[in-house]
């Protein structure tokens, strides 16, 4: 492909993206299943102008603004980052564009206009206000600055870099070391992560796919900061345990090897077909001890007679996922005021739901990878008033017991960020059921 059929391809994707119907990385990747013709390079090539524009809007609409009053749209927006995040000269954008076959249309008077004035300009620029310089929706700024602090620039400025590429080491198959001379001698370059026992970074992008470390299930993908959650939820040989929000298994299958392929794990999640995506999963991993649950809801029946039966209950929160904005750059600009509201409410109601499932004695983990204190410490703090049978257990002596060593902070409850840690944004509460009940009545 040339630049120009590049460029375009990368115009037509983000043009899909912004519609808001399917996740950025999904289109994208269906749109190479679909091209086949294009290679790698011109896989990266078209990857790069995507996620410029995406990690960038922000500032890129302010430019746009600024420099001619045009609405920003997918092509004014990719011209810009070809000029502000990628570099190109503006006779090179105009070359790209010269409107033959699959290269964009050439550029019009205004458009014009726009590239010779961004053409050489640095990015940032001292009059953007804090969003616009973090590139973040404006209405989520006290909300970021209010769990940020001072931290808050230093903080999206790592959001909005690209995300590590984490494995976790499934101990049903090896350890740590065995696995990193394994990806080693299949061309892999691997670090050993620095808060999680189990992890390994990859050192450069490669088809892990294809590599036999992977297909043999010896590693998982997986960010440090959540294989450092599914870790201290202390699942052991011969519990019961339920991951209640499983999605396609992820932590399923971490907790499975913490619990060395022993005792009783359910994967539950309102959706069936996520949970069917797990199964080679869990095939490839040599996992035999989990049974899938599709649930209708939170208030399934089958919760209310399973009360009580659990020594672990994993809740990985459907959430606003503001900690991942590194891999999904995208998914900050479909948040809305409104999804912030009926999310708080779902966890809420999830957590209730899931409570019950807690014997006495036993724990429930409550995670998200959001940075907002509405879904965090806020959800904690409501659910600890409304539920005086449990008790909060401070998140770095559980660490010291299970992760051992020193935690990254000593605190009641557990928040990993980008800028600090190098992780996802990751949030952790452990909250005990108490083994003998309150004088207050309990819950479910």
């Amino acid at each position: 492909m040339t630049p120009g059929a590049q460029v375009e391809a990368a115009i037509g994707l983000l043009a899909e993206i912004e519609k808001g119907k399917a996740p950025a990385d999904d289109l994208v990747a269906d749109w190479f299943r679909r091209h086949r013709f294009a290679g790698s390079s011109d896989r990266a090539a078209i990857s790069a102008h995507i996620y410029a524009v995406l990690r960038h809007r922000a500032q890129l609409d302010w430019w746009i603004e600024r420099t001619g009053g045009l609405a920003a749209d997918a092509r004014l927006r990719m011209l810009a980052a070809l000029a502000l995040v990628e570099g190109w000269k503006a006779g090179s954008i105009r070359e790209a564009c010269d409107g033959d076959r699959f290269r964009p249309a050439p550029l019009s008077a205004a458009e014009n206009a726009v590239v010779s004035s961004l053409a050489g300009r640095d990015l940032a620029h001292k009059d953007m206000p804090p969003h616009v310089r973090g590139n973040f929706p404006e209405w989520l700024g006290p909300r970021l600055a209010a769990a940020l602090g001072k931290d808050l620039a230093r903080e999206t400025a790592a959001l909005n870099g690209e995300a590590t590429l984490d494995l976790r080491v499934n101990t049903l198959r090896g350890d740590r070391g065995k696995a990193r001379i394994a990806l080693q001698r299949a061309g892999a370059e691997a670090e050993m992560t620095a808060l999680s026992p189990l992890g390994l970074r990859l050192k450069e992008r490669v088809p892990l796919g294809q590599m036999e470390p992977f297909r043999q299930g010896l590693v998982e993908v997986q960010d440090e900061g959540s294989q450092v959650a599914a870790l201290l939820a202390d699942a052991r040989p011969g519990m019961r345990v339920i991951d209640f929000c499983a999605g396609a298994g992820g932590k399923t299958l971490a907790l499975a090897a913490s619990m060395k392929n022993r005792g009783h794990l359910i994967a539950s999640d309102i959706s069936a077909r996520r949970l069917e995506r797990a199964t080679e999963r869990l095939r490839r991993a040599g996992v035999s001890i989990v049974q899938r649950m599709p649930l209708s809801g939170a208030r399934d029946k089958w919760v209310k007679r399973h009360k009580a039966s659990f020594d672990r209950v994993f809740v990985d929160a459907p959430c606003t996922g503001t900690g991942t904005w590194r891999r999904n750059p995208d998914a900050k600009w479909r948040l809305k005021p409104e999804d912030l509201a009926e999310l708080t409410a779902l966890q809420a109601e999830i957590l209730d739901s899931a409570a019950r499932l807690v014997k006495p004695g036993g724990r429930l983990i409550y995670a998200t990878c959001s940075l907002l204190k509405e879904e965090d410490e806020q959800q904690v703090e409501t659910f600890l008033a409304t539920h005086p049978d449990f008790a909060l257990l401070p998140v770095w002596r559980v660490w010291r017991d299970t992760i051992g060593g020193k935690p990254p902070e000593k605190s009641a409850m557990l928040r990993l960020t980008p800028a600090r840690h190098g992780t996802d944004g990751f949030f952790v509460a452990i909250l005990e059921r108490k083994a003998v009940a309150p004088d207050a009545p309990t819950q479910g």
